[in-house]
């Protein structure tokens, strides 16, 4: 049971300390850059309807279970898993759904920390008036030249993981939790004055027409597995973090409640996202779904012309920043965790080293925006391998490994592992639920049957077979 083990790092001070947490790891880029362009992309708001179906269906109770997982073990994802299958009297292999979770998260941060350079090196070039009047051409030459550099990227990406490491060194409350009790409730603040500021471009109504009107005609089979996608995955599930996060979830907290609260937030970060971004987007001309470059290339071309877009620009790439920093603290945490339970090591030396093992990896992120960029497996061995993988560059395939194959096994294995093989009155006792009641059978049936199937369904699309 988790009140006989105690964490060696320490716990959350309260329910609200995690909630600030596991949210901030939610809250990353993904919600504030890639939400607002995949629903532009995919008919606005018919896919957000079906992607907040998602997270009730498939989100919540996959977070349920690796909080659960992580409180009842108290240790690193993969000596968690071993702990509580060896409870079950399962085989400790399973133990390598940790791992994986480890190894995906390790990855993710690899490149997340080049990403959110772009972020930080944002701040400043925006700051400086250099978008004010600037063409489009002029623009999209700074991002250009910033992707060209080299030596820029790596600075940038050398701070952020600088930092994290600092806040990440200093433990789970003087560290991780009292960055997050200060950043979260100010990138809230910012968004919120980003919103403010969207309802006077007189385009804010047709911003929510477009995120709260439904329209499923432009909603296509493609657009409903990302959706599907999107909600498994924003909610940083099989990276590790949730698992590492509930180790130091207090005893006597309910984690179903505790895992709705995290989700509701992050739901609600990324609507006021998208409502602070497209009555910009729309007040200028640009179409809502235009990629990436939405963030790095549209909307500085609409902060350089529009009243005082210098300060709104800064703000916004200063909560960009603010959310990518939450959640890169909660990435390394689990390796962080790993290295001192395995090796003995102190936190610091084990977060800097961890810290420089990302920092390494990274670099292969780096090199493929410019040097490496047409450098693949195919390409280095001679060979003509037709899987999607072994025709990429450093950078996508790390990042289609990572995010397409590797967190999608895990949380389908997540969900076999918490229905399947751990016993029924272990997790309803975690979960604090009675094993006969509703929501407690709603949970235990969506983890043994819905989960696995939704998750493998998105697998076969992400592996080009269609079944929508």
């Amino acid at each position: 049971m988790s009140d006989k083990r105690i964490s060696i790092h320490g716990q959350w001070s309260s329910r609200w300390a995690f909630i600030l947490a596991a949210t901030g790891s939610a809250v990353g880029l993904g919600n504030i850059w890639k939400f607002p362009y995949i629903a532009g992309e995919n008919g606005g708001s018919a896919f957000v309807l079906v992607y907040l179906f998602f997270i009730a269906l498939v989100g919540i109770p996959v977070l349920m279970g690796e909080v659960l997982i992580g409180r009842r073990g108290r240790l690193n994802p993969a000596a968690s898993v071993s702990t509580v299958a060896d409870e079950a009297g399962a085989n400790r292999i399973w133990s390598g759904i940790g791992w994986l979770g480890l190894s995906a998260g390790f990855l993710v941060l690899s490149f997340y920390a080049v990403i959110a350079g772009w972020s930080l090196r944002y701040v400043f070039v925006t700051a400086s008036g250099s978008f004010t009047g600037a063409s489009a051409d002029t623009i999209g030459g700074i991002f250009g030249a910033l992707l060209a550099s080299p030596l820029q990227l790596v600075f940038w990406q050398s701070l952020i993981i600088a930092v994290t490491v600092f806040v990440v060194s200093k433990g789970v409350q003087k560290g991780l939790e009292k960055t997050v009790t200060l950043l979260m409730p100010g990138m809230f603040i910012l968004l919120l004055i980003m919103v403010g500021y969207a309802m006077t471009t007189g385009s804010f109504m047709q911003g929510v027409e477009f995120l709260f009107t439904p329209d499923f005609s432009k909603l296509t089979g493609s657009g409903v597995l990302e959706a599907l996608g999107h909600a498994c995955f924003t909610l940083s599930l099989a990276s590790g973090v949730m698992i590492m996060y509930g180790a130091y979830l207090p005893d006597g907290v309910s984690i179903a409640r505790t895992s709705i609260a995290v989700a509701f937030i992050d739901t609600l970060v990324a609507l006021l996202a998208g409502l602070a971004i497209f009555p910009i987007v729309f007040a200028n001309g640009i179409a809502p779904g235009e990629g990436p470059g939405l963030i790095f290339v549209s909307l500085p071309i609409a902060f350089g012309q529009m009243p005082f877009g210098t300060l709104i620009g800064t703000l916004f790439f200063i909560m960009l920043v603010f959310a990518a920093f939450t959640t890169s603290i909660s990435l390394i945490e689990a390796v962080v965790a790993l290295l001192v339970e395995k090796r003995g090591m102190s936190r610091p030396r084990s977060a800097w080293l961890a810290g420089f093992a990302v920092w390494f990896v990274g670099l292969g992120t780096v090199m493929s925006l410019g040097a490496w960029e047409n450098v693949t497996f195919n390409s280095l061995t001679g060979l003509d391998w037709e899987f999607v993988l072994f025709n990429q560059n450093f950078f996508d395939a790390t990042a289609f490994l990572a995010t397409n194959l590797m967190l999608p096994l895990g949380a389908f294995l997540l969900a076999v592992f918490c229905a399947w093989i751990l016993r029924d009155q272990d997790t309803a006792q975690e979960l604090g639920m009675s094993e006969s009641s509703l929501a407690y059978k709603g949970w235990h049936w969506s983890m043994r049957v819905i989960v696995p199937l939704m998750i493998f369904i998105v697998f076969l699309h992400t592996m080009g077979i269609d079944v929508l």
